[in-house]
């Protein structure tokens, strides 16, 4: 069921579904909630999942100054808002940078953290060019044509030819989020800071779930990263792209829901 906060310093929209230890899986660049549909309808047999659309999309309004960190307060804010102290957290991609801020200010709060696809490293020079080029693409062209462009090729090249429906599906579903947004979101982005040394600290388990084939975030980048954490969960897929959470969907969901039980034990 959709739920809504507006503590006056953030307003916008959850999705709350299933009973039992409580587990949040946050969304990405060009998503919404709706792109955990797969893990939503597996875990909520096990757990209380609870999943927002960041400000800016579908059922939350764009936030003035918003960035990783205010997403991270948003988040907060739904925990508040269910009365919970403990948490399991799954970020996907930009979701992972926003999980990251949270374990950063609150990492009390957390019994589990997972990148889904994600990194705890800064944009590098030619990332953020990469990313003030879409801006202007964005500007010039429009968020539809950007997207239609943009979003297939963060599947794999084996993915797309064989489930060309299911690309079209989510390039179809992202076109609902504005321009303002976008943009706000690359701008959040790149200026978020380095966060490794959160991945040092952390007291918690750590999930990393990378493709071999991530265009997005390569796999090199996410390997440096894996030895970090104290206790680590780690998966490579071959063929798979940055969006596994579809791509390999019954494989993730059994992957989430090992993890999550495994944080609540070690609580």
């Amino acid at each position: 069921m959709w739920k809504k906060i507006n503590n006056g310093n953030q307003e916008g929209a959850y999705w709350a579904e299933g009973q039992g230890k409580p587990v949040i899986l946050i969304h990405g660049f060009g998503e919404d909630h709706s792109v955990w549909e797969h893990q939503i309808a597996f875990l909520r047999m096990y757990n209380r999942v609870l999943v927002p659309d960041l400000p800016g999309t579908r059922e939350s309004p764009l936030a003035e100054g918003l960035s990783i960190e205010s997403m991270a307060e948003f988040v907060y804010a739904i925990l508040v808002e269910e009365g919970i102290s403990q948490i399991t957290m799954i970020g996907h991609s930009m979701g992972g940078y926003v999980a990251l801020a949270f374990a950063e200010k609150y990492p009390h709060l957390l019994e589990g953290l997972g990148l889904f696809s994600s990194t705890a490293k800064p944009d590098s020079a030619e990332k953020k060019e990469a990313r003030q080029k879409s801006i202007r693409m964005i500007g010039q062209y429009g968020s539809e044509a950007f997207l239609r462009q943009t979003l297939p090729t963060m599947f794999s090249e084996s993915f797309r030819n064989k489930q060309p429906a299911s690309v079209e599906n989510f390039v179809t579903n992202a076109l609902s989020i504005g321009k303002a947004s976008l943009i706000a979101y690359y701008e959040a982005m790149m200026a978020r800071p380095d966060r490794t040394a959160i991945l040092k600290e952390i007291k918690v388990p750590v999930l990393f779930f990378i493709g071999k084939d991530d265009a997005a975030i390569p796999l090199n980048n996410i390997l440096e990263q894996v030895t970090l954490p104290a206790t680590a969960s780690i998966h490579v897929f071959e063929q798979v792209g940055h969006m596994g959470l579809l791509e390999v969907y019954e494989e993730s969901n059994l992957i989430l829901h090992h993890f999550i039980a495994f944080c609540q034990r070690a609580v």
